[in-house]
């Protein structure tokens, strides 16, 4: 499956095959893997030889091991023509590839995790529309239809919540950000990878959403991919650290930091279509619907701890009341931006107050809320209390996006 993200109506030359060049540069990172190094390059080098038509390289990407990693790595650099090492003092997948991807002279750069958790069949589909110039990046997707992927119901739970995350909120349009299998060229990648602040996990979901908005073509392929059950990624950290990117690429979008539109032109992209220029609604009721979810969810967790916080020193009214006024501007500016696609300042201080009031219906939900419950549970513990507002929250939510759809971000209103 191909997914063309934007309008794009050139290609890029396919790249020139230089003698003593390889055309892909295969990266695998690796942090500890000193058991499964050795039969992960043997097995790709054999792939590469048998099945890839052109030249080729694996870069082993030390990331600070301090096992026998390097050793391995240098041994098998030893025993392949084709294998190199490379040794950062320090970790991070992300920080790892921009190295390695940096140096490259390969004008196809790919990388996959040393597990090969994916079927090496798709490697040349992969890279394939990149050596042709028909693609610019290219990633290996276990959420595809025609995927077949072996893994618990819990990552499969995480991954698909992370994409509908990364739809509602950085409006993406790739379908897994996450897969461990991915390949860009190599003169998209020396444009982009200075713009990418991330070096851990997030670095995939960050280059792909920049990508995105400079108007590039992703190459999606269908994987089979078995989950490995000695998996040491920490899913916690990686959770709380995807949540930061996401915030910080999402302000940088709004603010205009990153040059996105400067990329467009440099890659003869065009310009930005007329509904991400004009002031208006984004098209879709279903994408705003997704978009308006995942703001609330991480609204209605900002309300909560805030809610907590003030719980501490101040009544259950007061710490209500702070609490949801210090979510609501956050909560209104981002639905303006993400949820309605209205920028530049037009407006925006009325849209606020207008933000205000329709919070104020959720003010009375929830103070209403907390009355009955104090007048039907005195004394009821912290626990009751916030399940009382997330229930009360929920009906004011679905109220607000009526409110916002119909009266605060319509259109004709934004327009007058």
């Amino acid at each position: 499956m191909t997914a063309t993200l934007a309008p794009q109506p050139l290609t890029r030359p396919a790249p020139e095959v230089v003698p003593g060049t390889p055309v892909l540069d295969v990266v695998v990172p690796v942090f500890n893997e000193e058991r499964d190094l050795g039969p992960c390059v043997e097995r790709l080098h054999a792939h590469l030889t048998a099945a890839f038509p052109y030249p080729f390289r694996i870069t082993v990407a030390d990331n600070a091991s301090t096992d026998r990693t390097l050793v391995v790595g240098k041994d098998l650099a030893a025993r392949f023509d084709e294998v190199e090492v490379v040794h950062l003092d320090q970790k991070g997948r992300g920080r790892a590839l921009r190295a390695v991807w940096s140096a490259s002279d390969a004008p196809v750069l790919a990388y996959m995790d040393v597990d090969l958790s994916t079927d090496l069949n798709a490697l040349l589909p992969l890279v394939a529309p990149l050596i042709s110039g028909h693609s610019d990046l290219a990633i290996g997707s276990r959420l595809s239809r025609t995927s077949r992927v072996v893994r618990g119901a819990k990552r499969e739970i995480i991954s698909r919540c992370y994409n509908v995350l990364l739809r509602g909120t950085l409006r993406a349009r790739f379908s897994d950000a996450q897969c461990g299998f991915k390949a860009i060229r190599r003169d998209v990648a020396q444009r982009l990878l200075p713009l990418v602040e991330d070096t851990g996990w997030f670095f995939d979901t960050e280059l792909l959403v920049l990508a995105e908005r400079s108007g590039l073509r992703i190459h999606e392929v269908p994987v089979d991919w078995v989950d490995d059950p000695d998996s040491r990624v920490d899913v916690v950290a990686t959770a709380v650290a995807d949540l930061k990117g996401v915030a910080r690429v999402g302000k940088a979008l709004a603010t205009g930091a990153l040059p996105v539109a400067q990329l467009r032109r440099e890659f003869g992209r065009g310009p930005i279509g007329e509904a991400d220029e004009a002031a208006g609604v984004a098209p879709g009721t279903t994408a705003q619907i997704v978009r308006f979810a995942a703001i609330g969810v991480v609204s209605t967790l900002a309300f909560l701890l805030l809610y907590s916080l003030f719980r501490t020193a101040m009544p259950a009214q007061v710490s209500n009341l702070l609490a949801l006024v210090i979510t609501a501007v956050g909560n209104t500016a981002a639905n303006r931006r993400l949820t309605f696609g209205i920028r530049g300042r037009r407006h925006a201080g009325r849209s606020q107050v207008e933000g205000l009031v329709v919070f104020g219906l959720g003010l009375v939900l929830t103070s209403g809320a907390l009355a009955l419950l104090d007048v039907l549970a005195p004394g009821a513990s912290h626990a009751v209390e916030l399940v009382t507002l997330v229930v009360a929250n929920a009906v004011a939510t679905l109220l607000r996006f009526v409110a916002y759809r119909a009266w605060v971000f319509h259109p004709r209103r934004q327009s007058a």
